[in-house]
């Protein structure tokens, strides 16, 4: 058996495939090796540009609320900006701007005034007390006086109501009778008379009816120096609340 082993002879490999292998080795190391060290830069690229977006919000955020503040002291220095108009009595109010990193305060109010999704609005009857409180959101909301045509539109075509929980579109006029008849209330008709001229039972009527959640065209959140050019930008619009109702609606 030792004769045998001894006898047996260990097969030689050609030095051109030796080569070969070893060249193919030192390819695969090297592939790794790159592999690696793009895996890292990567990492470190996404790393930089989380940080990057991170700061940039920090600092959108601060300018807002540093926005905010001066927005605050401006009131304080300045009452007669919120002062009542004398011709008008019903304001509709558009939130057209996010409210991401705002201050406190301004989320709160905006919350009052039941805008909490942009692009929705509500009507307002114009005390001292709404007045300030849209002095205090006036950077991202724009607002108005309607007149009866386009509270006649809004209420036509986007008018709903909160029952039960549920949104209802205001097309059926015994659910008006329903649940606002306890106000006078039993028709479309006798709803937009309440709100154009402020009946007596404004405030709770008002309070029933869901926010209008108005049609905004698709490229107003791309294309948005295009759209405020449109519509106007957030702050007090007088009369011409009409025109952005009359796109929007």
């Amino acid at each position: 058996m030792a004769a045998e082993e001894s006898g047996k002879k260990i097969p030689l490999v050609p030095e051109n495939l030796l080569k070969k292998r070893k060249a193919y080795q030192a390819l695969k190391a090297t592939q790794a090796k790159q592999a690696l060290l793009q895996r890292k830069e990567v990492k470190q690229r996404k790393g930089k540009e989380i940080k990057f977006k991170q700061l940039e919000w920090f600092l959108h955020d601060s300018w807002r609320q540093l926005r905010d503040r001066v927005q605050l002291r401006r009131l304080e220095v300045k009452p007669h900006a919120l002062e009542v108009p004398d011709k008008h009595s019903l304001a509709f109010v558009v939130r057209i701007e996010s409210i991401n990193g705002v201050s406190l305060l301004v989320q709160r109010t905006i919350a009052r005034l039941r805008l909490k999704k942009i692009f929705s609005g509500v009507f307002m009857q114009v005390t001292p007390q709404t007045i300030k409180k849209l002095r205090i959101v006036e950077p991202y909301v724009t607002w108005g006086f309607p007149n009866l045509k386009s509270v006649r539109e809004l209420i036509l075509k986007r008018g709903q109501a909160k029952v039960k929980n549920k949104i209802t579109p205001l097309t059926d006029n015994t659910v008006i009778e329903e649940h606002l008849g306890r106000f006078g209330v039993i028709c479309l008709e006798d709803l937009i008379h309440e709100i154009a001229f402020l009946g007596k039972n404004f405030q709770a009527i008002s309070g029933c009816l869901h926010p209008f959640q108005l049609s905004v065209a698709r490229h107003a959140t791309k294309n948005r120096v295009g759209f405020l050019k449109e519509v106007g930008s957030p702050d007090y619009q007088g009369e011409r609340i009409d025109q952005l109702i009359q796109q929007l609606s």
